[in-house]
């Protein structure tokens, strides 16, 4: 089997090598559109779009339109390696913003580096994301980074908390990447972490888990994990009588969540790498756009992907100036993308950014939010200071 896809990936780097870059500009985007993982993907999907249609709209790159071309990775190991090896061998993409989650990106990011096309993570937060190879790099802040403003913001608002509890899905390589930050800081913070609760992304009963929360009597609870069991869990807290302040990680970051736990949502914490009253020209467009289109601000998940197909668009840019796109050989644009998206600075919806030479984004403005809900199925995410 190893030997059937380096035959087919050798193939494609001899046909990419003498193969003219189509117009329009073809962008790949894998993310998931379906399974539990799609109340995140979805919103990236949202994002990409809206990329496309505003930068399109303002003449692409210097005059030649970008496509996007969608693949469905669902939320497992297998779709994200099948979406990629279709971008990169099939539909001849410059370049990936993608997968969802970092448990993907870990199988999937390896195909497109060995292939010589770049990739951009649009929401993988995990430690050692950029160092899978030289052509993958993020727009998604670590968690390393994000994760513990939360922790510091729920002492602000509550400072008699002591005892944590933590829960985090054991299958998904990003919420244990996560839920180690969360656990340290809470230790480097003099809290003391009393119960350690595991579970799975595909679970809907947390009722074990619950009853050792309230068995521990902590004061705050920490969850690491997605936005339909981290929803489920927050409900069953509230429904099985835990009335402390709650702090959800980067997989619970979306409105999707509102329908899941509803009013219980009401008052749970999330560190943000991404707010709509970020002041940049960039971001005010965006969120102009997004509020005639959905009624509400955008989303962090959102956010994220249109930053990753921007700066893939900047970057192209700054190429086509030197040399006609259309000129490139495949194979020759996608490594000199990858050397200008590391080099490049760009202003946009998460404010300006950069890359470090391992592709690491360079990112100034943090936040911490807190879901207040109107009903039963909407709320909203109101900042904090």
């Amino acid at each position: 089997m190893k030997r059937t896809l380096s035959l087919l990936l050798l193939s494609s780097l001899t046909l990419a090598s003498a193969q003219k870059v189509a117009t329009p500009i073809p962008l790949g985007i894998a993310v998931a559109q379906t399974s539990n993982t799609a109340l995140l993907g979805q919103e990236e999907v949202i994002g990409a779009k809206f990329a496309e249609k505003l930068i399109n709209a303002r003449g692409g790159v210097n005059g030649t339109p970008i496509k996007l071309v969608f693949q469905d990775t669902g939320g497992d190991v297998a779709g994200a390696i099948n979406a990629f090896q279709n971008l990169v061998s099939k539909d001849n993409v410059v370049g990936i913003v993608g997968p969802t989650l970092s448990t993907q990106a870990f199988a999937a990011d390896p195909i497109a580096d060995r292939a010589k096309v770049p990739v951009l993570g649009p929401s993988n937060t995990a430690k050692g994301i950029p160092q899978i190879g030289d052509f993958v790099a993020r727009v998604s802040a670590p968690v390393a980074v994000v994760a513990p403003n939360a922790i510091k913001q729920a002492l602000k608002l509550d400072s008699k908390i002591k005892k944590v509890a933590v829960l985090f899905a054991q299958d998904d390589v990003f919420s244990t990447s996560e839920t180690g930050t969360f656990q340290q800081t809470a230790k480097d913070l003099g809290l003391t972490v009393s119960t350690v609760q595991k579970f799975q992304t595909t679970d809907n009963d947390f009722t074990t888990q619950v009853t050792a929360v309230l068995g521990a009597s902590v004061d705050l609870v920490i969850i690491s994990g997605l936005a339909n069991d981290g929803g489920n869990l927050v409900k069953q807290l509230r429904q099985l009588g835990y009335k402390g302040l709650i702090i959800g990680g980067n997989g619970l970051n979306t409105s999707n969540i509102f329908p899941v736990c509803q009013k219980y949502c009401d008052g749970v914490i999330i560190a943000q790498a991404y707010s709509p009253a970020q002041p940049s020209a960039a971001n005010q467009v965006f969120v102009k756009e997004y509020k005639a289109q959905y009624k509400k601000d955008p989303p962090q998940f959102a956010a994220q992907a249109y930053t990753g197909v921007q700066v893939f668009v900047d970057a192209l840019k700054v190429i086509d100036r030197k040399k006609k796109i259309g000129e490139w050989n495949l194979s020759d644009l996608r490594i000199e993308l990858n050397k200008q998206v590391l080099v490049g600075k760009y202003n946009t919806p998460l404010g300006a950014i950069s890359f470090d030479k391992e592709g690491e984004v360079n990112q100034k403005d943090f936040y911490v939010a807190q879901i207040k809900m109107q009903d039963a199925k909407n709320g909203s995410f109101v900042f904090l200071k």
